[in-house]
């Protein structure tokens, strides 16, 4: 019944139609960036006040009311209901419980800090044992995911098609829902950059951090005050760069990879005629030599900026600047280097969803950037 409710006030002409409207106008590609880098950056600020269980509760359930209710729309429940799709929502509500208990317990202990009080894991006496405590709670857990596993398997049956057809290719055609991010990023930059050269960098800064990180600080307990450069750049890597381009990719990116709304149909036929222009046409440069100095040099400039910014970021206050004297000069560099580099992601992808739709920075015989 709820669910009839749902769909026939989600209809068309529904009582929801204005803030259908509303969410699509929100999720157009330009709006879309700013109102994300928005919410990231009043996450951190303001993460003493939502992390309140009373306004965290109230938060999550509006989130789970308008993502759950949205089912009642025909559009959203065909995406929503695919087998394939289904780990994206417990991706999603795992995603935002996960950073509410860290930041949560962050701010407790940060408070407690302030106060002169024990950290929150200095004030009790909770260690257990490997065996037999810990052995028989993950033992627990591992049956459990395993009985989830099994019944989701009974219960959403596995999206098999029909054998490899090289004359048949779906539309859209999308990879795992793992790999989304990857093939969002394929709209961006050339294949060599979002396959190849991305997922590298990605590889080796992940394995280049406990080189880098010379806070001795927020080891074995939750702290925002103590690792917020840290904690930033890791939030803004997964969450705005990673997870964020998995549900572009799942709930947005229709046939022809076209930018479709959330409450917006399908349309195999509609077809988007954006003019992309490479930088170098704006200033009525034709030369290789010319795309490729003028290019380079954007680039070059791109990178002293940047890592300008990303310095006063690090030397903001005395405790970043006491972690930035610890630094050789290698680990400086280097850390420069990825996190410029991370930034350049969000602002190529910004150049693009603009009205400008600028395609390539830098156009040269061999590569394009």
């Amino acid at each position: 019944m709820i669910q009839s409710l749902l769909i026939a006030a989600a209809g068309e002409h529904g009582l929801f139609d204005p803030l259908k409207h509303a969410v699509n106008a929100m999720t157009k590609p330009a709006p879309f960036m700013v109102i994300s880098m928005t919410v990231f950056a009043l996450m951190f600020i303001l993460y003493k006040w939502w992390t309140r269980p009373a306004v965290f509760g109230a938060i999550f359930g509006l989130f789970i009311l308008g993502y759950f209710g949205s089912m009642g729309d025909a559009n959203f429940r065909s995406i929503v209901a695919k087998p394939d799709n289904v780990p994206i929502t417990i991706m999603v509500i795992s995603v935002m419980l996960c950073i509410w208990v860290a930041f949560r317990r962050a701010a407790l202990n940060d408070s407690r800090v302030a106060a002169g009080l024990p950290l929150l894991e200095e004030d009790r006496d909770d260690r257990v044992l490997v065996w037999p405590d810990l052995v028989y709670t993950e033992l627990i857990c591992l049956i459990i995911a395993t009985a989830g596993l099994t019944l989701w398997a009974i219960v959403s049956k596995a999206p098999l098609e029909q054998p490899a057809n090289p004359g048949y290719a779906p539309n859209p055609a999308k990879a795992p829902w793992y790999f989304l991010g990857l093939q969002e990023m394929l709209v961006y930059f050339d294949p060599w950059i979002a396959g190849v050269l991305m997922p590298g960098l990605i590889i080796v800064g992940l394995m280049a951090i406990p080189y880098m990180d010379t806070n001795p600080l927020g080891s074995g307990y939750y702290t925002w005050r103590q690792r917020r450069f840290a904690i930033a750049a890791f939030i803004f890597g997964f969450v705005i760069l990673w997870v964020a381009m998995i549900i572009i990719g799942t709930f947005i990116r229709g046939p022809g990879w076209v930018w479709f709304w959330p409450g917006q149909t399908w349309d195999h036929n509609v077809q988007v005629f954006d003019l992309n222009r490479d930088l170098h046409e704006y200033f009525g440069i034709t030369s290789a030599a010319g795309k490729f100095i003028f290019g380079g040099a954007v680039v070059t400039l791109y990178y002293l900026v940047a890592g300008w910014v990303v310095h006063k970021l690090i030397t903001w206050n005395e405790f970043n600047r006491k972690i930035y004297e610890r630094m050789s000069l290698i680990q400086y560099l280097t850390l420069q280097f990825f996190l410029t580099t991370m930034l350049a992601l969000p602002i190529k992808i910004i150049l693009r969803l603009l009205p400008i739709h600028i395609k390539n920075v830098w156009v040269t015989p061999w590569f394009n950037v």
